[in-house]
C-alpha cells in the first residue's frame, strides 16, 4: 500500500477515498479551486493546495498543476475519482510518467475506451455484442445524415469521447436530425473537448444493466455483479439498484462473462463498468466501458460486502484482486438515489446557494450517505449540483423501497430547491414499485412524477398553518422571557385584541396559487378558516419537528420543518412545501419588469448567441444558450418581436435572472 495519495477530485468522492485511506492509515492530499477553498474535502484531508480559478479548466481539469502539488508534497499515488481527468490517458501516462501510481486503468486501456467509436469496434472483434450503427471517422453532416437514414428512425446520436448523459440525443425523424447534431456537437465539445459522434440504432423499452468489473496488473478480471439504472431522466440516472429485478440467474451469468470478456480485451486493470442496453427480450449489446469508479458503486459494495475504493488502492499498488470470481457472494438488495439542488417543477433546473437546512437520516446498517457537503455550505454553479448519495440495504428489494421510503422523508434541505419530493414520488410509482420502468419511462411520463395540479389538500395545509402560529407564539414567549418585562400583554402573539377574540392571518405561496388562512385562539387549540372550510384544531404539539395534533376530531401527525424561505409538511408519504407570503403585498405595478425578455434561469456562461439586434424572432425560436453545471440551457423567444439589444457575448458568466436579450414589438 502507500503512505500518501493524492485525490485529484472533489465531492463526495473525494471524502470518499479520503475515508477509506485513512483507515489504512494513509495520508491525504486534497486538491481545491477558488470556489472550493471551504469545501468538505479540503477540511478532510491531511492537507490540501489550492490549484486555480473555479471553472474546472482553469483548476481540476489542470493536470499541470495537480502533478506539480503531487510532487511537492510527496504523495505516491493518484487518485482521480470520477469527472474531471479520471478517463484522461494523457493525465494517467503523465502520472506515470512522473513516477507515481495512477489509481485506475492504464492509458492504454482508457484509450481503447476514450472513443465510444473505437470502443464498439473493438468489442465486436472480441465477439461482445454491440448495437448496429456508425462510427466511422468522418463526420460531415452529409455523410453522417446518409448513415442516419441507413440505420433506420428511431437512432442515437452519442459524443464519442466523454459519458453522464452528455452529447446524447434521440431522433426520430430525419427532418430533426441536423439541428440534433449540431446540438450533441457542441455540448460534446464543451463537455469534453471533441465534437466526434457515433450513431447506433436505439431499442425500444430497453433496460440499462452495467456490470462492475474488476482487474488487476497479474492479469486477473473478474465481474461483481449487476446494477440496473433503467430509472432515468435525459440519460441521467435517478435511481440505481442491485441486483436487477430483471436480470436471471443465466442472463446473469452471460452479461458477466460479456463484461469480464470485455475487459480482458483491453487488459484492463482497476476498477470499471461494462454497460449494456437490454432489450425487453432479454437480448443485451455492449454500450461503453466507463474506465473508473462510478457514482453508483455503493450499491454493489452493499449487496457484496466489498470495499471498492480498497481494491482499487491494493491493486494500484500492484496486490492482486483481493478475492477469485468464485468466492464473490452477493446479499440483499440494495438501492440509491441521488439529492440534487434542482427544481424537478422548472424542467429540472439546477439550483446553487447556501445551503441553509440539511437534514439527512443518521447513517446505520440499512442507509448509508455519501456526501461532500454539509450545513451551511454552498452549492456552486461551477459544477454538478449533487448534495448526496443516499443508498439504502435490507434482505429484499421490497424491505429496501420501505427503507428508502423511511430515509427520503427524514431529509429536509432549505436554501436551493432540491429533487427529493420527486424522488419520494419516483418510489412509490408502479414502474418502480413493480420494476418495469425502462430508460424512456420518465421521459415519456414525466408528468406522472410531478404533484398534481389543483388546490392543496386541507391536513397538510393546516399543519403548516399550526406550525408556524406554535412557532410565532413559542418565539413571542422566548423575546418576552429575554426582555425586561416577561409579563407584559404586548409580548403575547395570540392575536388577542379588545372587545373580540384572537384572530391572525397567514398566507402561504404554493406554485401560481396565494393560501390565505384565518386564525383565532393559541395554544395549540384554533379554529382555522381557508378556502377548504372551516376546521377545528385541537392538542397542537410540536417537539423535535414532529407536529401532533386533531383536526376535526381526527387525529394526525406529521413532520415539519419552518424556515424563513418554506415551511415543509411530511405526512409520511408526501411532502408539501409551502412559500411563507406577506399579507399585504403590492399588486399594482408587480408584474415582472422582465416579462416579454430573455433572462437568465440561473447564473452560468454564454457558450452561444443566436441572436443580433434587428432580428425578427418568433415565439419560442433560440436566441442563446448558457451552460451551468455541465448542463446546456437553451433559452428561448417568450414572444414575437424585434431584437432590441443583446446584452451578452460567448463566453462571459452572467447572474440568474440577468436580462440578455430584450425585445420590441415588430414593426
Amino acid at each position: 500500500m502507500f503512505n500518501k495519495i493524492l485525490i485529484a477530485n472533489r465531492g463526495e468522492i473525494a471524502c470518499r477515498v479520503i475515508r477509506t485511506a485513512r483507515r489504512f492509515g494513509i495520508a491525504t492530499v486534497a486538491v481545491y479551486s477558488e470556489a472550493d477553498a471551504d469545501a468538505q474535502h479540503v477540511r478532510l484531508a491531511d492537507e490540501a493546495w489550492p490549484i486555480g480559478g473555479p471553472r474546472p479548466q482553469d483548476s481540476y481539469l489542470r493536470g499541470d498543476a495537480i502533478l506539480e502539488v503531487a510532487r511537492q508534497s510527496g504523495a505516491q499515488a493518484i487518485h482521480p475519482g470520477y469527472g474531471f481527468l479520471s478517463e484522461n490517458a494523457d493525465f494517467a501516462d503523465a502520472v506515470k510518467a512522473a513516477g507515481l501510481a495512477f489509481i485506475g486503468p492504464s492509458g492504454d486501456s482508457m484509450r481503447k475506451m476514450g472513443s465510444k467509436a473505437g470502443a464498439k469496434d473493438l468489442m465486436a472483434a472480441a465477439g461482445v455484442p454491440v448495437v448496429p450503427g456508425y462510427t466511422g471517422e468522418d463526420q460531415s453532416p452529409d455523410l453522417l445524415a446518409r448513415e442516419a437514414q441507413r440505420i433506420g428512425f428511431p437512432l442515437m446520436i452519442k459524443a464519442a469521447h466523454g459519458g453522464g448523459g452528455k452529447g446524447m440525443r434521440i431522433v426520430r425523424s430525419a427532418d430533426e436530425f441536423l439541428p440534433n447534431l449540431e446540438s450533441c456537437q457542441r455540448e460534446a465539445k464543451n463537455a469534453f473537448g471533441r465534437d466526434r459522434v457515433l450513431l447506433e440504432r436505439y431499442i425500444e423499452s430497453p433496460r440499462h444493466i452495467e456490470i462492475q468489473v474488476f482487474g488487476d496488473s497479474q492479469g486477473n478480471a473478474i465481474h461483481l455483479g449487476e446494477r440496473e439504472c433503467s430509472a432515468q431522466r435525459r440519460y441521467q440516472k435517478v435511481l440505481e439498484e442491485s441486483p436487477s429485478p430483471f436480470v436471471t440467474p443465466e442472463l446473469r451469468a452471460a452479461m458477466g462473462a460479456a463484461a469480464v470478456q470485455a475487459a480482458r480485451a483491453i487488459d484492463y486493470a482497476n476498477a470499471g463498468t461494462v454497460e449494456f442496453i437490454v432489450a425487453p427480450s432479454g437480448e443485451f449489446f455492449f454500450m461503453e466501458i466507463n474506465t473508473r469508479l462510478q457514482v453508483e458503486h455503493p450499491v454493489t459494495e452493499l449487496v457484496t460486502g466489498l470495499d471498492l475504493v480498497e481494491w482499487q488502492l491494493r491493486v494500484a499498488a500492484g496486490e492482486p484482486l483481493p478475492l477469485a470470481q468464485d468466492d464473490i457472494t452477493q446479499r440483499g438488495h440494495a438501492i440509491e438515489v441521488r439529492l440534487y439542488a434542482e427544481d424537478p417543477e422548472a424542467g429540472f433546473l439546477p439550483g446553487s446557494g447556501r445551503l441553509e437546512r440539511l437534514r439527512l437520516p443518521p447513517p446505520s446498517a440499512h442507509v448509508r450517505i455519501d456526501s461532500g457537503v454539509v450545513e451551511g455550505d454552498t452549492v456552486t454553479i461551477f459544477y454538478d449540483p449533487m448534495i448526496a448519495k443516499l443508498i439504502v440495504h435490507d434482505a429484499d428489494r421490497a424491505r429496501a423501497l420501505a427503507r428508502l421510503r423511511e430515509a427520503l422523508a427524514q431529509c429536509a434541505i432549505s436554501g436551493p430547491k432540491s429533487n427529493i419530493a420527486f424522488l419520494e414520488r419516483l418510489v412509490r410509482h408502479p414502474a418502480v414499485v413493480d420494476a418495469t420502468i425502462d430508460t424512456g419511462y420518465l421521459d415519456r411520463h414525466l408528468d406522472e412524477f410531478m404533484p398534481p395540479a389543483g388546490e392543496v389538500e386541507a391536513e397538510p395545509l393546516l399543519a403548516a398553518a399550526v406550525t408556524r402560529l406554535l412557532d410565532q407564539e413559542r418565539q413571542a414567549q422566548a423575546d418576552a422571557t429575554a426582555s425586561g418585562d416577561p409579563t407584559s400583554p404586548w409580548a403575547i402573539a395570540d392575536g388577542w385584541r379588545l372587545g373580540h377574540g384572537s384572530l391572525r392571518s397567514l398566507a402561504f405561496g404554493h406554485g401560481e396559487q396565494r393560501l390565505e388562512l384565518r386564525a383565532r385562539g393559541s395554544g395549540g387549540d384554533y379554529r382555522i378558516e381557508s378556502a377548504t372550510g372551516s376546521h377545528d384544531v385541537a392538542g397542537a404539539r410540536l417537539s423535535d419537528g414532529t407536529l401532533s395534533l386533531r383536526i376535526d376530531g381526527h387525529a394526525r401527525r406529521f413532520t415539519v420543518a419552518d424556515d424563513a424561505d418554506a415551511v415543509v409538511v411530511h405526512d409520511g408519504a408526501r411532502r408539501l412545501r409551502l412559500q411563507p407570503l406577506a399579507l399585504y403585498e403590492h399588486e399594482a405595478g408587480a408584474a415582472d419588469s422582465n416579462a416579454g425578455n430573455v433572462a437568465a434561469p440561473m447564473p452560468g456562461r454564454v457558450v452561444l448567441v443566436k441572436a443580433a439586434p434587428g432580428d425578427a424572432v418568433e415565439a419560442g425560436q433560440e436566441v442563446m444558450v448558457i451552460e451551468a453545471m455541465k448542463m446546456e440551457l437553451s433559452l428561448k423567444a417568450p414572444r414575437a418581436g424585434t431584437v432590441a439589444e443583446v446584452r451578452a457575448q460567448a463566453g462571459e458568466f452572467v447572474d440568474a435572472d440577468a436580462v440578455l436579450v430584450t425585445l420590441e414589438d415588430a414593426s
